[in-house]
């Protein structure tokens, strides 16, 4: 039996969920912080609970070579990354297993998850933070506590942020303004939270425990001087002794309350309380899967639950009949309203606000009857009754993206219950060096499963004009009438090779190896492979 306080010899041979090497010492499974696989240690055992054990390195004696140096200085004080101690391609594989284990194990899925898209980037890709703030710091909160690591600077965010929090700290340090105390509820600045959009504009936003902040002006010149590229400074209220962030009340106190963003060649109009994926550049590789997992042909009606802001909705639009989509933040709402309106989709969409459940059972009892549903819960997952709703409306494919693999499966067994089948799933990593990421599944209904990747089985509508094989100038005009983009031929031939599709073998080669081309630009390659699909080449 294992003893707290004693050093054990141990192999570890995987992954938990929270990023810790896990091994098994007499029987039981034991949680090892910063271990990797395959590696060889003796593991001094801190706790012991019921079923499992929590423990550290205390002598490595055989490295893996996937081993890594981490890279910033607050790596294991500050509970933001859990992977920085391995190379990435080993942090791609744990979350690979991570999301396959969980489909097999709670799901009952015998399906490998055989792909994970990696990013190209794994700095500086957050487009949103939310710092806590406590008194002397603003930063991070240590792994499992809520003690604040002040921190002058994270590699996952903005340089740009890393300036409007030194000037905020600065404020509050010269102006002696107190920060918020969980245990006591009394002090004012709570949280600080900070939006950039892909042309480097910041929208500012302090969580506060009051209505006014003192010395208003001054913080806002301060963050102008930080900021070039300020867009607003807000003020979010939340009076309540609560861990929510943000407040329900919302106050420009200078510039504007929104940035404007593009995703898969649509516009998005943000405020603070819109949800937006925190990296655009891997959201585009996810909804473009959810896209292709959809198969739509115009003829469809998709209904979307937890759309947010309309990004997924909007994106699938183009290719639909029309897109339902149903949100619980009033706000949202309104800004997938607007988001339509600005992309020239309101004939096409219809957004509802309210819970995804009572919405779903109406729009069963409205006869909607959609080809497609498609869900992006929060972490929770969905509630039994949505997916009944679902089940009930009988729609061919059900495509779910997931932030939390363990309560996509649970779902995914649920949909089991109602006669659909796994066909296909895929990991997208949204978030490198931390522990989490993200899936898309889709999902068909039993009479489906003999059929391979039946969500590419589809026919076009008869009454779209489909050629067989479009020439160079066609897709540019295509590209040019519906993204409004001027397209070259190399771009073209770029993206073709991008998805092994035919190029002539020296079409648009360089001269020479030495001579640099330009690369496609994502939302030009996005308005691309749109027009590949739309001439059923993708």
């Amino acid at each position: 039996m294992l003893k707290e306080g004693r050093v054990y010899p141990a192999v570890i041979d995987g992954y938990a969920s929270g990023g810790e090497g896990v091994a098994r010492i007499e029987g039981m499974a034991v949680f090892v912080k910063g271990a990797l696989r395959g590696e060889q240690a003796e593991v001094m055992i801190e706790h012991i609970g019921h079923n499992a054990a929590w423990g550290h390195i205390e002598k490595l004696l055989e490295p893996s070579p996937r081993r890594a140096e981490p890279d910033c200085p607050y790596y294991g004080a500050c509970g933001g990354c859990q992977f920085r101690h391995m190379a990435y391609e080993e942090e791609l594989e744990a979350k690979r297993r991570r999301v396959e284990d969980a489909l097999r194990r709670i799901g009952g899925a015998d399906l490998a998850v055989s792909v994970i898209h990696g990013a190209e980037n794994t700095r500086r890709y957050r487009n949103k933070v939310q710092f806590p703030v406590s008194t002397g710091a603003i930063g991070y909160y240590q792994g499992r506590t809520h003690r604040v690591v002040d921190i002058a600077d994270c590699l996952l965010q903005p340089e740009a942020d890393t300036a409007c929090r030194a000037a905020v700290k600065e404020w509050m340090e010269r102006f002696s303004v107190p920060a918020y105390d969980e245990k006591t509820g009394r002090g004012l600045v709570r949280h600080l939270f900070l939006r950039t959009n892909s042309d480097g504009e910041i929208l500012c936003c302090l969580v506060a425990n009051g209505r006014k902040l003192p010395h208003g002006e001054e913080l806002v010149e301060a963050l102008r001087q930080a900021a070039p590229k300020l867009a607003g400074v807000v003020l979010s209220v939340n009076t309540k002794k609560t861990n929510v962030i943000l407040g329900d009340a919302f106050h420009t106190l200078w510039g504007r309350d929104w940035l404007e963003e593009t995703l898969c060649g649509r516009s998005f109009r943000l405020s603070v309380p819109s949800f937006f994926q925190v990296n655009r550049a891997q959201t585009e590789v996810l909804y473009r899967r959810a896209l292709d997992f959809a198969a739509l042909t115009g003829r469809e009606t998709v209904v979307e639950l937890y759309c947010g802001i309309g990004t997924i909705s909007l994106t699938l639009a183009e290719y639909a009949k029309q897109v339902i989509g149903v949100e619980v933040v009033p706000q949202a709402v309104a800004d997938a309203q607007e988001n339509a309106r600005r992309n020239g989709l309101e004939n096409k969409t219809r957004f509802e606000c309210g819970d995804a459940a009572n919405l779903a059972v109406q729009l069963e009892e409205e006869g909607v009857r959609p080809d497609v549903v498609v869900v992006d819960p929060p972490r929770k997952g969905l509630a039994p009754e949505v997916v009944d709703a679902i089940v009930r409306m009988a729609p061919d494919r059900v495509v779910y993206v997931s932030c939390d693999p363990a309560t996509l499966a649970r779902d995914v067994k649920r949909f089991f219950a109602g006669g659909y089948v796994l066909l296909h799933a895929e990991a997208v990593d949204l978030f490198p060096r931390t522990a989490h990421v993200e899936t898309v599944v889709c999902l068909g209904r039993e009479f489906e499963k003999s059929k391979e990747h039946v969500y590419l089985d589809y026919e076009p509508s008869p009454d779209m004009e489909v050629p067989l094989d479009p020439t160079y100038p066609e897709i540019k005009e295509w590209v040019l009438e519906h993204h409004g983009l001027k397209v070259s031929s190399l771009y073209i031939s770029q993206v073709k090779r991008k998805h092994g599709l035919p190029v002539g073998e020296n079409f648009n080669k360089p001269k020479n190896k030495s001579m640099k081309q330009p690369q496609c630009p994502p939302e030009k390659e996005a308005a691309i492979e749109a027009a590949l699909r739309h001439f059923r080449m993708l």
